[in-house]
């Protein structure tokens, strides 16, 4: 429904396309292409940008960029969140896709003395 108000002109560009430097610059160098064209400029495809958060993490979250690094996220104990968002890097207009549960596995097994 946003998307359609830009269009229409009642909600001014300045408000959707204000992506953080820091994302525009993440999905720009470690972004996965998708073949899913910008509902608001339609020039560039978006990228896919994960940042993951939780205990043991730095505020500012984890930037993901890699499968393995993903897996390894999700074998800690701790529970976790993965944000999905998808990103501009012409315009700047960003939306959080998804939001994925990561980690928390607990290990069942006890230690023997």
């Amino acid at each position: 429904m946003l998307i359609s108000q830009v269009k229409k002109g009642r909600v001014p560009l300045d408000q959707v396309c204000d992506a953080h430097p820091e994302l525009i610059r993440a999905a720009r160098n470690v972004g996965t292409q998708t073949s899913t064209r910008c509902p608001i400029c339609e020039e560039s495809d978006l990228k896919l940008v994960t940042y993951v958060f939780g205990p043991g993490l730095s505020a500012q979250g984890r930037c993901v960029s890699t499968a393995k690094e993903m897996r390894q996220l999700n074998d800690r104990a701790e529970e976790l969140s993965a944000y999905v968002v998808e990103a501009c890097v012409e315009c700047r207009w960003n939306h959080l896709l998804r939001v994925i549960p990561v980690g928390g596995r607990r290990s069942t097994a006890r230690a023997t003395r």
